[in-house]
């Protein structure tokens, strides 16, 4: 018992021991740094020192063929640190007045940016004036020692060279405080005053694009004086640049899209159908992208939001449209796959009398699948859509519809492909339960007869048109388009971008259906034949929207060449009329452009170029 009592004193003493111990290198580690290390007195000491934040160069942008679409320029933000405006002798006040005139603001503006700078923090600086052109910056510098607790820091803003694809390439702004508030729930690398990518690429590859930021602690005199690094550097971090990324863009189709839309509301959205990396991603009407850029950036935005032309939607993912005569190719596909009809089913067509649904021509009394494609028959579309969703083997009509939407989903509609790309709608392919509410459940294949031909509730964006048209092309696969070809440190893309997508239906459809395509530039009576060309074999399908607010919409799905596709397209023009009007030969033009590298029907071309249409809206 003895020995086991001192075994527990002797526990406690080592317990004891260890306590004082701890507490006592505790004590000396405070000592020394409060009392023998001077270095930690200055470093709270703002008034002796400056903490500066080192931006890092944001990444730049290029496109597929290395030439370069985004870089950076220097400017420079007026920085205010609040508790140093102050002279702790208060015998030389600060000469508010002198500091508006030289910044050419009044005195409610500094009120406001110091309050706004005080919330911020009155010991850490803060943005106070940011963008100063170079020509302000040497005027404002050389006077600057004279206003303590300010001093310039110098960050980058963007530049385009060919202020071409603004809404792909997207811009940046000063962080919002929504933006702030998010980031302090995660991350915390923002604060006040920090550029952020608001759209396009800039959003969508903030993270990668920013770099890391550095630190920089400059000692500094009593007269706003930087007398150099503190300790040496010891504490400074240099700034990580940002990620290069490359693009699958084509910056010369690109723009030359951008010339046949001019005086045209719409949009071309071209794609590499082995890939799925976008050629060209053309909204119209569009904006020098220059003019988001620098401290006229708010002015300009507020004056490209109020246009009544609207140059700021994103037309080639935010525009919803009904496909017209285009969703043919989707309704034959699963026709043929579901087995409701063959390549040699005929429908019988009186043309303009047909019923329920009634043909735009006379083109022949029962044509087959490739006839129906090459005159973009109506009644034959509907009567393909009714076996579809009559088919017996489904059960009744209600089953067979959720089939049919069901192979629409896999076929890239009705939902977004969550890539790269900001702000994509997903359209709209109407449900079993919609028209069970609308109809009261009593709705058979007459009352929607109009999905059948790319009306009534069907609405698709001009990405989700090329993208079938890149689907036909690989003859029965996608991957799903993305705008980023690669980053310039080899690391990988996204995995979803490059996963290969099958929607369910058999090579043998598709090839059924490419030969159908063909004959649309090809055949007599194709309704693209005009724009054929000799030495690359076009496949496309065209599309005459109805519109209730106007005039139809012109559309047109193409992809080319024949045997090695190379790039697949989708163009609306908003009542442009019929797809062969305008739609089809921007197509046809932009497909030679690519292939060839130039056009040689220059009069088509010229016709495209300066022909405009006029709009309610236009100013």
């Amino acid at each position: 018992m003895k020995t086991r009592n001192n075994n527990l004193k002797a526990r406690r003493l080592l317990v004891y021991g260890i306590f004082i111990a701890v507490g006592l290198a505790y004590v000396v580690r405070l000592f020394s740094l409060q009392v023998v290390d001077k270095r930690y007195k200055q470093l709270a000491d703002n008034n002796a020192l400056r903490f500066v934040t080192q931006y890092p160069a944001r990444g730049k942008v290029y496109d597929r063929n290395g030439k370069l679409l985004v870089f950076n320029e220097a400017v420079y933000d007026l920085m205010v640190i609040p508790r140093q405006t102050i002279r702790k002798d208060n015998l030389s006040p600060f000469d508010t007045t002198g500091f508006c005139q030289l910044l050419d603001i009044d005195r409610e503006s500094f009120v406001e940016r110091m309050n706004k700078a005080k919330k911020e923090s009155y010991l850490k600086p803060s943005p106070f004036m940011t963008q100063v052109s170079k020509e302000d910056y040497a005027h404002i510098a050389e006077v600057l020692y004279r206003f303590p607790g300010f001093f310039f820091q110098t960050r980058t803003v963007r530049h385009y060279p060919n202020a071409i694809a603004a809404h792909t390439l997207g811009d940046i702004g000063e962080i919002s405080q929504d933006e702030l508030d998010r980031d302090k729930q995660g991350e915390g690398y923002y604060r006040q005053g920090d550029y952020v990518g608001k759209s396009g690429i800039e959003r969508s590859y903030e993270k990668e694009l920013r770099g890391k930021k550095g630190l920089k602690v400059v000692m500094v005199d009593v007269h706003n004086r930087e007398m150099g690094s503190f300790d040496n550097g010891s504490l400074d971090s240099d700034p990580i640049p940002g990620k290069d990324i490359y693009l699958g863009m084509d910056a010369d189709l690109q723009a030359y899209g951008e010339q046949l839309m001019v005086g045209k509301i719409g949009s071309i959205v071209a794609v590499e159908p082995a890939t799925g990396q976008i050629l060209a991603f053309v909204s119209s009407p569009t904006y020098d992208p220059n003019l988001l850029v620098g401290r006229e950036r708010g002015a300009h935005y507020k004056e490209l939001q109020s246009d009544p032309m609207k140059p700021l939607i994103n037309r080639a993912v935010s525009g919803t449209y009904p496909p017209g005569s285009t969703f043919k190719t989707v309704v034959g596909l699963i026709a043929m796959q579901s087995g409701s009809i063959t390549p040699a089913t005929c429908f019988h067509c009186a043309g303009p009398g047909s019923l329920p649904i009634k043909c735009t021509h006379f083109h022949g009394s029962s044509p087959d699948f490739a006839n129906a494609i090459m005159n973009s028959c109506n009644p034959y579309f509907y009567e393909s859509f009714k076996a579809t969703i009559n088919n017996k083997k489904f059960g009744d009509i209600k089953k067979g519809y959720e089939y049919w939407k069901e192979m629409t989903y896999k076929m890239g509609l009705g939902h977004t492909f969550n890539t790269d790309i900001p702000y994509e709608r997903s359209g709209n392919i109407p449900s079993r339960e919609y028209y069970d509410k609308m109809y009261n459940g009593q709705w058979n294949s007459v009352t929607i007869r109009s999905l059948g031909i790319g009306q009534g509730e069907v609405l698709l964006t001009p990405l989700q048109l090329a993208n079938i048209a890149a689907t036909i092309a690989n003859e029965g696969f996608y991957y799903p388009p993305h705008l980023i070809k690669g980053f310039s440190d080899g690391t990988p893309i996204p995995e979803v971008m490059t996963t290969k997508t099958n929607p369910g239906i058999e090579q043998r459809h598709f090839e059924v259906m490419k030969a159908g395509l063909r004959t649309v530039f090809s055949g007599p009576a194709g309704t693209a034949r005009r724009y054929e060309m000799k030495d690359i074999a076009q496949c496309g399908k065209t599309g005459t929207a109805q519109n209730p607010h106007g005039n139809y919409h012109s559309n047109f799905i193409a992809f080319a060449p024949y045997d090695d596709p190379q790039i697949a397209i989708a163009v609306i023009i908003e009542n442009g009329g019929y797809g062969a009007t305008w739609a089809a030969p921007i197509a046809s033009l932009m497909i030679e452009k690519y292939i060839r590298g130039y056009s040689e029907r220059e009069d088509l071309e010229k016709r495209m170029m300066e022909g405009r249409i006029t709009y309610k809206n236009e100013r």
